[in-house]
């Protein structure tokens, strides 16, 4: 069962490191460039390969840094790596999905922001504090990112 009150700290960084030795993770920190401050956390998790080449993206913003843009340029970093090919260093990806509380608007305005598109609801979808959560499925392929780039 997930904790929110586990998510900075000591045991949270030991899991983030342990994350990093396994081929369906790809943790990233997000760090202020000024003075290199750790702010936030983006990561892909669940990664498969072979014919679904998908992914779960995952991230929090530490909440003293909560609207200074750390969060989009940090999940849109890792959609960037998630489909970039594999020969040129990224992990050569179809498709990244994210899972949003239906509450958490800044959430939802961020994944907007960075392209993702609404896919669906999925009723009762992940344990937090000992409930179960309903959440919005987003989704980004490769093809969404690219006409993102070609715009920007």
């Amino acid at each position: 069962m997930w904790d929110e009150s586990e998510q900075f700290g000591d045991k949270r960084f030991d899991r983030l490191l342990t994350r990093a030795e396994l081929e369906t993770d790809e943790p990233f920190l997000i760090k202020r460039t000024a003075d290199r401050s750790i702010v936030g956390y983006v990561g892909l998790g669940q990664i498969y390969r072979g014919p679904f080449l998908s992914s779960i993206i995952g991230y929090w913003i530490g909440e003293p840094h909560v609207g200074r843009g750390y969060g989009t340029a940090g999940v849109a970093a890792c959609v960037a790596r998630a489909f970039t090919p594999e020969p040129q260093g990224g992990l050569g990806l179809h498709r990244v999905e994210a899972n949003i509380v239906p509450s958490n608007v800044a959430s939802l305005a961020l994944v907007k922001r960075v392209g993702f598109r609404k896919e669906g609801y999925s009723p009762r979808y992940l344990q937090i504090d000992g409930t179960w959560r309903d959440h919005e499925r987003w989704a980004i392929t490769t093809e969404d990112w690219d006409a993102v780039v070609a715009r920007s």
